[in-house]
């Protein structure tokens, strides 16, 4: 499973996001996958990918979030095809918050589209704007998109866990959508058929004549928030920093908090 390979790099990132892989007594163990039977196509794809005896099963069962809920589920039980996929870094058992890219090359945005398919949404807001979005449990996958992203981009995101679920919900909109949509979902990639058409769909977005583009974001350095924390004071520290009061008071609670890291301890220079 040569994950600088497009369609295996894609596989796997689906696999961290959305499968399970349970270890019996002995030799015996699966990996399962199962989604929604409007999907199938895609464990299509992985089962002439593998080249390991598999099954494709349905069933109907009721969920939390519908009283007939019809779904496909991908079973494959080799150990070694496991074996592999457990050494790149899909870990047996529950794994939300333990994946993490692999550490061998791969195939970088082909790997997120595999994520994104899985545990992401692509399409419109409910105000017609364009977006991309990943939940996820996990700290390392969620702060690679960003990275990622914002070298594509230049829109920066910082992930922060929801309070409610202990889950991180990266989204991005408008242009920045579009162009992760673009790279992420080019043209003849393996993908799921009802995202690609939705982030090839994002293409036909203008951003009305009226609509006005936020600046980029001027990120905060050390030697500012050495300033900020030596006056205490957002508004003296606005004036000697040409930054919004508001702009100080929020990123001063953070660095009180804990939520932003402390700056390292340097003499300021005049």
């Amino acid at each position: 499973m040569d994950l600088e390979d497009a369609n295996y790099a894609y596989m796997f990132g689906f696999l961290q996001a959305d499968g399970h892989l349970a270890q019996g007594v002995g030799r015996k163990g699966r990996l399962t996958v199962e989604i929604n039977v409007r999907d199938i196509g895609i464990l299509r794809e992985f089962q002439l990918l593998t080249p390991y005896n598999s099954s494709i099963s349905e069933r109907t069962r009721s969920t939390n979030f519908a009283e007939k809920h019809h779904s496909a589920t991908w079973t494959l039980c080799s150990l070694e095809a496991r074996t592999t996929l457990n050494q790149l870094g899909l870990p047996y058992g529950r794994k939300s918050n333990k994946i993490a890219p692999p550490r061998v090359p791969f195939s970088r945005r082909d790997y997120l589209r595999g994520v994104i398919d899985a545990d992401g949404s692509v399409g419109y807001t409910g105000q017609g704007y364009p977006f991309i979005s990943l939940t996820t449990a996990s700290t390392a996958v969620g702060a690679y998109l960003c990275r990622y992203a914002r070298q594509l981009t230049g829109a920066g995101r910082m992930i922060k866990r929801n309070a409610r679920d202990g889950i991180y919900n990266v989204v991005y909109t408008k242009e920045a959508a579009m162009r992760l949509a673009e790279d992420l979902y080019y043209s003849d990639c393996l993908a799921v058929e009802r995202k690609r058409k939705s982030a090839h769909a994002l293409a036909s977005w203008k951003r009305p004549v009226d609509m006005k583009v936020a600046p980029p974001r001027k990120r905060w350095t050390d030697a500012e928030d050495r300033v900020l924390l030596e006056a205490g004071n957002p508004a003296e520290a606005a004036q000697a920093l040409g930054r919004t009061p508001a702009s100080c008071s929020l990123r001063l609670w953070r660095l009180k908090t804990g939520q932003a890291p402390t700056p390292s301890r340097k003499p300021l220079t005049h």
